[in-house]
């Protein structure tokens, strides 16, 4: 199979989660001077990234202004740092008080998308912390919201991704649909059967199996994960954790791992994929500590299993 990027060049992305969304005086990222986003990006750059996803959880690109957003764009250009793709967080079109809004907003992220050159955004189910969450050490560790037991919710699901996908597909935009817990793709079954349903050329899985292998619960086993949702992978989010197992007790511990520690065998999965036909970018994240200097060794990581020379000889890297 002949692929569009080689080992050197194709795209990993650095999240913007390991940077506040406020600053020290409470005002949000949203609202400050360029030389502030400034400031966080030129850390990406100096940790040897030449590509960002402005995560909106940190900056959301689609409600600047176009003379702000011309700014961001500009300091990014500047520090030699592409945009491959944009994701989106907490703000699920099926949301029982928001859901009109977020409707609105995933659209004018697809409109910034096809105006900058972005080729990806990413979307999901799952809604906002919880107060419980918000106060915990690691948000899993507490239950989030859970997309109902409904089939008209469902069906609006399914209807409203529809929907985003004729636009995205108008604009030369993918979508991808991230997996996360108690969410119509909450499982590895529950993904491909929703993505399956919304049957779009422009709509993939965002396989982010790091969000279920973390949970303190029962889990399916990632490898199982990868072979039933590889071959509907788009963007892809990827981070490890450390899981423990109590067998006697049935307690189950997690923590952030690198890639290359934890739980999950990236070399495995990411060659697993390829396998199956995957060729997107990736987004490297971690929760916790020094996470850019993780998600860094991270992306010289993927980089040295993409150079892996049986994967090259085999499938074109």
């Amino acid at each position: 199979m002949t692929r569009r990027w080689s080992a050197g060049d194709w795209p990993i992305a650095a999240a913007m989660i390991p940077f506040p969304n406020h600053l020290p005086d409470g005002r949000p990222i949203q609202d400050a001077a360029p030389e502030v986003w400034a400031r966080d990006l030129v850390q990406v750059a100096d940790a040897g990234f030449d590509a960002v996803d402005p995560t909106d959880s940190w900056l959301r690109l689609a409600d600047l202004d176009a003379a702000r957003r011309a700014d961001f764009v500009a300091i990014c250009k500047d520090l030699g740092l592409a945009i491959p793709a944009i994701s989106t967080a907490r703000r699920s079109v099926i949301d029982p008080q928001h859901g009109d809004d977020h409707l609105a907003y995933s659209h004018r992220v697809i409109d910034t998308a096809a105006e900058l050159g972005v080729g990806h955004v990413s979307f999901g189910f799952f809604g906002p912390l919880t107060p419980r969450q918000q106060k915990a050490l690691w948000f899993w560790t507490e239950e989030g919201v859970r997309n109902p037991d409904d089939p008209a919710v469902y069906r609006l699901a399914v209807e409203r991704i529809r929907e985003l996908a004729a636009h995205a597909e108008g604009c030369g935009v993918r979508i991808a649909l991230e997996m996360y817990e108690d969410t119509y793709l909450g499982t590895a079954r529950d993904a491909v059967r929703f993505v399956t349903e919304v049957d779009h050329p422009a709509v993939r899985l965002n396989i982010d199996i790091g969000n279920l292998i973390r949970l303190h619960r029962p889990v399916e086993p990632w490898a199982e994960m990868i072979e039933l949702c590889a071959p509907h992978a788009g963007y892809w989010h990827v981070k490890n954790y450390y899981r423990i197992e109590e067998p006697r007790t049935g307690q189950v511990m997690t923590h952030p791992a690198p890639l290359m520690g934890g739980t999950i065998n990236w070399r495995a999965a990411i060659r697993r994929a390829l396998e199956l036909g995957f060729d997107s970018p990736f987004l490297v994240e971690h929760y916790g500590g020094d996470g850019l200097s993780v998600c860094a060794a991270n992306r010289d990581y993927i980089r040295r299993i993409l150079s892996d020379r049986t994967i090259s000889n085999d499938q074109g890297v």
